[in-house]
């Protein structure tokens, strides 16, 4: 790429927003470019957010790049809280795009953008390579399974002693590859090499047969010396949904066959209760049908002091509580502004001073943040008589509990 020399700062990345998170174990890259017909960024980010915890939050950064102003108003917190930047090249990082050669019998359009392709991975990739252990190349057209972080650091700690090149968590193009950060700026100098002459996928391979292959031997002995230095996970983690190329005028049917159906609810085996609310609940996605952890609660639109209230035959004992609100369908019909609250079975003195009190003798020990509702009960609180979720404010959408 000599055209970089006419600019010294033609690598360096232009951070739109960003904390600078370093040190974390896991880094996703993903690409982003406007398409004519949709945009599939911020159901993307919502399916990678949906089921992360505080602890995993903490421990990831995804990076996007070249995002447009929508993502900025839909992901403030986490961009606050570093879980998430934006970055984009320097204006001088591209080449001469009308200097290209059609190859392999592409049209013009079509090398241009397999050959930005390459450049944009490797921006990506190349900005991650000090940020953290693993970096995982994603697109932003793409729905995740939940539980995906947790699925992929355990077989990374599998694969931790083996020789590899890359995991493989999606069998559909360069979706879901992982790669050790350390291995980065070598794939990356393989990949602007040849940026140019063919598309990203068909460049990965052309390294292990660098690699690996004995050009004495034969094709079988070949893909052998290859399949060792890629592991495959399955189930898929990662799904295509865009029908819409970012290359102008494609239409994509692309589809793991792999990935398999989505858990749309998580059940749980809860204490017997009396459930009651003043919601009501979309056809057959009942209160009761949640708690037995046979389905999603999903309640038409919330209002100011709708409530769910969990009673129990006998004061119980309590050790923790969860509610998990959206799903990876329906991720935006969550519960906002709602409260957790307990019914003491005894009147403690001194509660008032550490725990907000409610009415009817309920005490405030928590509420919802980001769709989900998570704490521990404190013993003075105990026995629980019960457990209620009072909402605070009318709210725009439907509220759907897929945990409780």
């Amino acid at each position: 790429m000599p055209h970089l020399r006419q600019h010294p700062d033609s690598l360096r990345p232009n951070v739109v927003i960003g904390q600078g998170r370093r040190g974390v174990s896991m880094v996703m890259g993903i690409p982003t470019v406007k398409r004519d017909k949709q945009n599939y960024l911020v159901s993307t980010l919502s399916s990678l957010l949906y089921s992360l915890t505080s602890a995993q939050r903490q421990d990831l950064l995804i990076i996007v790049f070249v995002a447009e102003h929508l993502f900025l108003c839909s992901f403030p917190k986490e961009v606050q809280s570093g879980l998430m930047e934006v970055v984009s090249p320097s204006q001088y990082y591209y080449p001469d795009f009308t200097s290209l050669r059609e190859t392999f019998g592409d049209s013009k359009d079509r090398v241009k953008w397999r050959t930005k392709q390459n450049l944009d991975f490797s921006f990506l990739m190349l900005y991650a390579q000090d940020k953290g252990t693993y970096y995982v190349q994603l697109e932003d057209d793409i729905v995740a399974k939940a539980g995906y972080y947790n699925d992929m650091k355990t077989f990374t700690t599998q694969e931790a002693s083996k020789e590899w090149l890359f995991l493989e968590f999606s069998q559909l193009g360069f979706i879901g590859k992982m790669f050790r950060t350390r291995d980065l700026p070598m794939i990356t100098e393989f990949f602007l090499m040849f940026h140019r002459d063919k598309p990203i996928d068909w460049l990965l391979d052309h390294i292990l047969w660098v690699k690996v292959c004995n050009p004495e031997k034969d094709t079988k002995d070949c893909n052998k010396q290859k399949a060792l230095l890629k592991q495959r996970y399955k189930p898929s983690l990662f799904q295509h949904v865009g029908l819409h190329s970012s290359l102008p005028g494609k239409v994509q049917h692309l589809k793991d066959k792999d990935f398999g159906k989505q858990a749309l609810h998580q059940a749980h085996n809860n204490p017997a209760a009396e459930l009651s609310s003043s919601l009501k609940h979309y056809q057959q996605h009942s209160l009761n049908r949640a708690y037995r952890g046979e389905d999603f609660f999903w309640a038409l639109t919330p209002f100011k002091n709708d409530f769910i209230l969990f009673s129990f035959p006998q004061p119980i004992h309590i050790s923790g509580y969860l509610f998990r609100s959206g799903n990876i369908e329906t991720s935006g019909d969550k519960f906002y502004n709602t409260t957790v609250e307990v019914l003491p079975s005894k009147v403690m003195p001194g509660l008032s001073s550490t725990y907000k009190e409610s009415d009817k003798g309920f005490i405030i020990i928590g509420a919802f943040e980001d769709g989900v509702a998570e704490g521990v009960i404190d013993e003075a609180l105990q026995p629980i008589s019960a457990l209620r979720l009072v909402v605070h404010s009318d709210a725009d959408v439907w509220a759907l509990l897929s945990e409780v």
